[in-house]
């Protein structure tokens, strides 16, 4: 975390790039077909509000409202955004954790989603991204 109260990450060939803004409460772990395929660890925001990023990505479109962008180098997945707006006008969006320095986010706590058959979230567990990576 910066002294700005902002997250920056990168892809592994520093291509594409994303900002948080702020300080997130959690992570979330979810484990859909496709989450549970890239372990990514999702913090939310609005974009251009909370989260902006920067770079060329390809896009993979899943269902109706839903694109994961990756690089299209080192094909690190760094966001997912929704196709369309919501009533603020801004699309929903959450940058992958994993793609940036484990040491400013090693306490969030993990919040566990359900994205594969109840759509719901669990309790937490205790655990933190710690216990992710280290």
């Amino acid at each position: 975390m910066s002294e700005k109260n902002e997250l920056r990450g990168s892809c592994h060939c520093g291509r594409v790039t994303w900002l948080y803004r702020g300080r997130p409460e959690s992570a979330t772990a979810c484990n859909c077909t496709s989450c549970r395929r890239w372990g990514g660890l999702w913090v939310y925001g609005a974009e251009g509000e909370t989260i902006t990023v920067g770079g060329p990505t390809k896009r993979y479109v899943r269902g109706p409202n839903l694109e994961y962008h990756f690089c299209p180098e080192c094909a690190c997945v760094l966001y997912w955004r929704t196709q369309k707006a919501g009533d603020s006008g801004r699309h929903a969006m959450a940058v992958n954790l994993r793609m940036t320095d484990p040491e400013p986010i090693s306490d969030l706590p993990i919040d566990h989603f359900e994205g594969l058959v109840t759509f719901e979230d669990l309790p937490r567990d205790g655990r933190c991204v710690r216990d992710y990576w280290f």
